[in-house]
């Protein structure tokens, strides 16, 4: 039987971020690009294997621990595929960096707030509030001047996926932005941030005593 709308989508984005770690993974390893694909598909199609006494796809097993992902996350997911199976350069780096730091700014506002540290509901705008749709605006149009193409069209896909109804939570923040993609877009912003540190990179490196120097 067919699963329901919310279901498929939130399923179908799961499998794609799942192969876009797996492809991610095998291309670090330099494997040659037709058994990159070949893993990738087979791994693909296994997620979907159904498995248990209810017999339920593997996803919606690992859904039960992830949770439904958000339209961001899918979205990046797609590019890194597209990018690494045509080994084609789909996203700048400054495009994908823009993006991460716009969700880690705001992971840092949002979820603090929703753990109880203040009085105020940071997920409140998010089912509707006028004030939230006028921020994502001026962001949008902010970063399309700046000459940045892909967090408008995020944005604009997660509007509408939310519009649409197409996953289970009616709040636009989780189209927004999930905690994975949290996690990953802080992670990769103190990455960046310490490159651009003076000395940061000398001292976190291990020192290696040079061949003159005794042990």
């Amino acid at each position: 039987m067919f699963p329901p709308l919310t279901d498929f989508v939130a399923l179908f984005g799961l499998d794609l971020v799942l192969c876009a770690g797996c492809l991610r993974l095998l291309s670090a390893r330099g494997m040659d690009m037709r058994w990159k694909k070949a893993i990738t598909l087979t791994c693909f199609l296994l997620l979907w294997f159904p498995v248990g006494a209810a017999h339920l796809p593997v996803l919606a097993y690992i859904r039960g621990v992830s949770s439904d992902l958000s339209v961001t996350l899918v979205v990046l997911a797609c590019l890194g595929l597209r990018q690494r199976l045509s080994e084609h350069c789909v996203q700048h780096s400054r495009e994908r960096t823009a993006v991460l730091t716009v969700v880690a700014v705001a992971a840092l506002f949002l979820y603090p707030l929703a753990l109880g540290w203040g009085d105020w509901d940071a997920y409140r705008p998010g089912w509707g509030a006028p004030g939230m749709w006028a921020i994502l605006l001026f962001i949008s149009l902010l970063a399309w001047a700046r000459g940045l193409r892909l967090l408008p069209t995020i944005v604009g896909l997660a509007l509408l996926a939310w519009t649409a109804g197409v996953l289970e939570s009616t709040n636009l923040w989780d189209y927004l932005m999930d905690p994975w993609l949290s996690i990953f877009a802080i992670s990769h912003c103190v990455r960046i941030a310490s490159k651009k540190i003076p000395g940061w990179s000398d001292r976190a490196a291990p020192r290696v005593p040079s061949p003159s120097t005794p042990a």
